[in-house]
């Protein structure tokens, strides 16, 4: 059993450990809000292009807010460990930042080594979209407007996509992509040449594929700059349960 001297001694250094682990689980609950924000952020500003993708990658946002949750929650039992002085419960609390360091780490892996994929899958579901678009009022049409209206661009790699299309037989270019609706007639969209001066000629491809790349940067910035801050919480955690387990230090 550690000497009287000798526990007064590590009283002040448990205590400094105790400040800045409390401190850093303040500042780890609020980067669980960030993640719960950021996930509905992701949810709301690309639920467009997320309609265009199969159910997996919708689910990005949804591990965000789950993991946003379980990170506040995480803070809060880590803040009770702390205050109390459980060496188990610190434990306890370092294990489960180790855990969800590593599931963010792996995800983040995995979006990255995917993300050729993503965009092929995206490619071909673009693809689809205008080949079957206004057969059906489905949302694949309602989120091929949308993104020609908002990116300035009409059709997969340009707008002569639409000729190979059932609806340009019909109806031609969709209005969606004309530049200017009051100088955009039905008989402008029929004709490839007219309509080559109405509509925007770049497809959405490319566009949409780099608004997704910086919109997901910021959230994969984010999510990872969170996972590595889990690391100091782990070090802190590990350090101030040995310091009572080996000077059998009782918190108050």
């Amino acid at each position: 059993m550690a000497s009287p001297s000798r526990r007064l001694q590590t009283k002040p250094v448990i205590t400094c450990l105790k400040s800045v682990l409390l401190t850093y689980t303040f500042v780890f609950w609020v980067s669980g809000i960030v993640l719960l924000a950021v996930g509905i952020w992701g949810r709301v500003s690309l639920a467009v292009y997320f309609s265009l993708l199969d159910e997996k990658a919708t689910n990005v946002p949804f591990v965000l807010v789950g993991a946003g949750t379980v990170v506040v929650l995480l803070g809060t039992f880590g803040c009770f460990a702390t205050c109390r002085g459980s060496t188990w419960m610190l434990k306890l609390y370092a294990m489960l930042l180790s855990l969800i360091f590593l599931i963010v780490l792996v995800a983040a892996i995995v979006g990255f080594v995917f993300r050729h994929e993503i965009k092929t899958n995206f490619e071909s579901n673009l693809n689809q979209a205008l080949k079957d678009y206004n057969v059906t009022a489905d949302r694949h049409s309602e989120a091929v407007d949308t993104i020609q209206r908002t990116l300035h661009c009409c059709g997969v790699q340009n707008y002569s996509d639409w000729e190979r299309t059932e609806y340009f037989s019909q109806r031609g270019i969709p209005r969606s992509c004309c530049k200017n609706q009051n100088d955009c007639s039905e008989e402008d969209l029929k004709d490839p040449n007219k309509a080559k001066l109405k509509v925007f000629v770049d497809g959405c491809f490319f566009l949409v594929t780099s608004t997704m790349e910086s919109k997901m940067s910021v959230v994969a910035g984010i999510s990872f700059g969170i996972a590595c801050f889990q690391l100091i919480g782990i070090v802190l955690s590990c350090c101030l349960s040995r310091y009572i387990t080996n000077n059998q230090y009782e918190m108050v």
